[in-house]
C-alpha cells in the first residue's frame, strides 16, 4: 500500500488506530468488511480515489491489503463476537466502535472541506453507517450487505443493529434531505431480506421502482434506495445465490450488475458532495 499515505487516529476513549488515504477531493470514508482490508477492499479505494475523492480507510482489525481466508474470517468472528467495541448480536445497540469513527468521519470532514462526506460501510460494517449517519459531517451514507446483527431468529435478521437515539437521530436526518442507499444480492441470507423491509419501513415508504431487470430491482423511495442484484436461480449473470460481499469479492467488470451498484455509489457520492 505504498501509494496511500497514511496517519493515527485516537478518539472518544479509543487507542490510536491506522487511517490509510488516497486522492484529493471530498471524502469518503471506506469501512473493510469481515475479512478485514483484503487486496479487493483496498483496490476498492483505489477507485474511489481515482473517481475524485479523498478515501479514508481506517484499520479497524487484523492487517492491511493481506488476501482472503477463510479460515482467517473464521477466526476473525470467535475475536469479534467477544469484542466490547463491536456488537455483533445486539438487535438495538450500536457498537461503540461507532463513536470512534464518528470522530473519524468529522476529522475527514474537516481536512477535506465541501459539505460533507461520504461512508461506505460492508458486511460488518454495513449497518454501522445508520449510526454514522446520525452526525452532521455524513451526507452520504452507503449500507452494502449490512450483515449485523447475526440473523440467528427472525428478529435478528430483521434488525438494525442500532440504537434507538442513533436510529431516531437518522431518521430526522433523512427527513432534513439525507438519502441513503443500501445494496444487497437478492439471495443474500448474510445480509436478509428481512433487514431491507425494515429498512424500507424505516426510511422508505413505498418505494417506485427505478429499475427492474434480469440485472437488478432498484427502488428509491422517500429517503432510500435500495439496489439488490439478482442472485437468483437461472440469473443469466450466473451469480452464486451465496454471493455476499457486492462491491468487493463479487465485483465485475463494465456490464455485470456489480459494475453498475458501483457505478452508482459513485454518482450517489457525487449528487452529494460536490452540490
Amino acid at each position: 500500500m505504498k501509494d496511500f499515505s497514511t496517519f493515527e487516529f485516537a478518539s472518544e476513549g479509543f487507542p490510536a488506530r491506522p487511517v490509510y488515504t488516497k486522492g484529493t477531493g471530498p471524502a469518503v470514508v471506506l469501512l473493510h468488511e469481515l475479512p478485514g482490508m483484503i487486496p479487493e477492499c483496498v483496490d476498492l479505494g483505489r477507485q474511489i480515489a481515482a473517481a475524485g475523492f479523498t478515501v479514508y480507510m481506517p484499520l479497524l482489525f487484523d492487517q492491511p491489503d493481506r488476501p482472503f481466508s477463510v479460515v482467517k474470517t473464521l477466526g476473525l468472528v470467535a475475536q469479534l463476537c467477544i469484542s466490547q467495541e463491536f456488537y455483533c448480536f445486539a438487535k438495538h445497540q450500536s457498537s461503540p466502535i461507532t463513536q470512534w469513527l464518528k470522530a473519524l468521519c468529522r476529522k475527514a470532514h474537516q481536512d477535506c472541506g465541501g459539505p460533507g462526506v461520504g461512508v461506505i460501510g460492508m458486511c460488518l460494517t454495513g449497518g454501522f453507517v445508520l449510526s454514522l449517519m446520525a452526525d452532521e459531517s455524513v451526507l452520504a451514507p452507503v449500507a452494502s450487505q449490512p450483515s449485523l446483527p447475526i440473523g440467528m431468529t427472525r428478529d435478528h435478521r430483521a434488525a438494525l443493529g442500532v440504537s434507538q437515539d442513533d436510529l431516531e437521530a437518522a431518521k430526522a436526518r433523512a427527513d432534513a434531505g439525507v438519502p441513503l442507499l443500501a445494496i444487497r444480492f437478492s439471495e443474500d441470507s448474510t445480509s436478509p431480506k428481512e433487514r431491507f423491509d425494515t429498512l424500507r419501513q424505516t426510511f422508505g415508504g413505498t418505494p417506485e421502482v427505478v429499475r427492474d431487470d434480469e440485472m437488478m430491482c432498484w427502488k428509491r423511495g422517500k429517503a432510500l434506495e435500495t439496489i439488490e442484484i439478482n442472485s437468483g436461480p437461472g440469473n443469466r449473470f450466473g451469480i452464486s445465490p451465496r454471493a455476499h460481499p457486492a462491491l468487493t469479492l463479487e465485483l465485475r467488470q463494465a456490464g455485470h450488475p456489480t459494475r453498475g451498484a458501483f457505478e452508482r455509489v459513485l454518482g450517489f457520492m457525487q449528487e452529494q458532495l460536490r452540490q
